[in-house]
């Protein structure tokens, strides 16, 4: 069995649990440690390392290179076949405990799930911080990433590693699924229904929220917005307010993943997958839950141009793509659904591979095989290692 030192830099974040599970069903023993946000109980025991706080990247680094009795005690037990280091903040640590094996280390996985602001641009700091980074991953092994734009925005433009990058895709997990047939709650459309629009998800999007409550003023009842999820109160402060003051705004709180999705996904015409929180990088480059949560559930994607999302889209053919974020194009977009055009767009999404939108044993049982084995193998065609960097462009 393969045994696996999972370092995460959130233990709140029900996004590694859900990970640690996907391991655990590859058929790995995961060890689990890292920081932690709040002091609220675990949902699983793990290691605590320390307290963090949401929002300090610099902080939370320094938490970890501070974290030399950690690795010693991460190391004193059984040997790990892999190390996965969850973000930038963990690598210091991982390396250090990789080092305290000697002449027979564990393999090194750096997991990145998005580009820290920090690291993007032209500047003093994020150039700094790439050449900190690219120092670190010379230990490393592989690069975990779940999309294709950040191996060409960050890692092949800057030169930062030669480790091989592995694709893993934010595909709908539910360990207690006994197949992929397709989880559609639909509700009946009736003549003169409005369109309705679901924002799910961590909500953090200032445009959207503008946009969108524009959008259900002008129409007269003729587009509805459902919230679910956590809003980001720091970046929308009158979130409440704009809920409050709208009719055709409905916030319904927190929902739970996997169970959740399909009663949420099916009350809803039209899935938000716009996020400008980090517009022109990682807001760009990502393709989010929220896309294969959607078509895994029967609602249309809707997507902004120019963005990753967007494009995966059009290759596929499937789902709504708005040219820009004007509240009349997006009006003028709406206008020309009606029924039948919504139903071949949802026959357009059933008629693909649940497989597309939904992990499998399978994949989980791949993706720990290869992670355990840094030399290219047959398992790179089903998740595919990426293309080689290009030389150090700084």
């Amino acid at each position: 069995m393969t045994r696996i030192l999972y370092l995460a830099h959130d233990l709140d974040d029900a996004a590694i649990w859900r990970r640690t599970s996907m391991l655990r069903a590859g058929g790995a023993s995961v060890d689990l440690a890292g920081f932690q946000r709040s002091t609220a109980p675990l949902r699983e025991p793990a290691t605590v390392l320390g307290q963090t706080h949401n929002g300090k990247f610099l902080h939370r680094a320094l938490s970890a290179l501070r974290s030399r009795m950690q690795a010693d005690a991460l190391a004193r037990g059984p040997a790990p076949d892999v190390i996965i280091a969850r973000n930038l903040e963990m690598l210091p640590l991982a390396r250090r405990i990789k080092r305290r094996f000697g002449a027979n280390p564990p393999r090194l996985v750096y997991e990145v799930l998005d580009i820290h602001r920090l690291l993007i641009g032209p500047g003093l700091l994020p150039s700094a911080l790439r050449l900190v980074e690219r120092h670190l991953c010379r230990d490393v092994d592989k690069v975990l990433i779940s999309s294709p734009r950040f191996d060409q925005e960050h890692f092949r433009r800057h030169g930062q590693t030669s480790a091989p990058r592995v694709l893993v895709e934010n595909k709908v997990w539910n360990p207690n699924a006994t197949d992929l047939a397709p989880q559609v709650i639909r509700r009946s459309r009736r003549p003169g229904d409005p369109i309705v629009i679901g924002w799910f998800g961590i909500l953090r999007c200032a445009a959207s929220l503008r946009l969108l409550d524009t959008l259900c003023r002008e129409a007269n009842g003729r587009v509805r917005l459902v919230l679910r999820g956590r809003p980001a109160l720091d970046v929308l402060p009158d979130f409440q307010q704009v809920v409050q003051a709208n009719p055709n705004i409905t916030f319904m709180g927190s929902y739970r993943y996997p169970e959740d999705l399909p009663g949420i996904y099916g009350e809803v015409d039209i899935a938000w997958l716009v996020d400008r929180y980090e517009a022109g990088a990682n807001s760009d480059w990502l393709l989010p839950n929220r896309l294969y949560e959607s078509c895994a559930h029967g609602a249309i994607p809707l997507a902004l141009h120019g963005t990753e999302t967007a494009a995966d889209l059009k290759r596929r053919g499937l789902g709504l793509v708005t040219p820009d974020l004007k509240p009349e194009t997006l009006a003028a977009l709406l206008a020309g659904l009606d029924d039948t055009t919504l139903a071949a767009a949802r026959a357009a999404i059933a008629a693909t591979d649940p497989a597309d939108w939904r992990c499998t044993r399978d994949e989980c049982i791949r993706l720990v095989a290869q992670l355990a084995d840094a030399r290219p193998s047959s398992h790179q065609s089903a998740l595919p290692a990426l293309a080689e960097p290009a030389e150090n462009a700084g």
